[in-house]
């Protein structure tokens, strides 16, 4: 069945970095735009980076020049490098395709401490 797995969340200080991976099952990953998205306490989910499937990105204002989106289609996985970690970025991330998203997997936490 489809499935969506993120890991590499964590605390870290304002000025770290993390990267999360999303392992992705049940559907042909190399056909799909893929995207992250996070969600804030109290706050709607939105999307922060999207990989095209010939690997063009996209990124929020909010983390442009900070978030990197990657992808690796042998392995059905997709990366975020995430630099210069501020206090807004924390959330639970998750990755889904970028149209017409999946049912959600359970996403990872970041927290980032000032």
């Amino acid at each position: 069945q489809v499935q969506l797995v993120e890991s590499g969340g964590g605390l870290v200080q304002a000025g770290g970095s993390l990267r999360l991976s999303c392992s992705v099952s049940g559907i042909t990953f190399s056909v799909h735009a893929m995207g992250w998205y996070r969600q804030a306490p109290g706050k709607q989910r939105e999307l922060v980076a999207t990989i095209s499937t010939d690997g063009r990105t996209n990124y929020a204002d909010s983390v442009k020049g900070r978030f990197t989106i990657s992808r690796d289609n042998a392995r059905k996985t997709v990366y975020l490098q995430m630099n210069s970690l501020k206090p807004e970025d924390t959330a639970v991330y998750y990755c889904n395709k970028e149209f017409r998203p999946l049912a959600w997997g359970q996403g990872t936490q970041v927290t980032v401490s000032s």
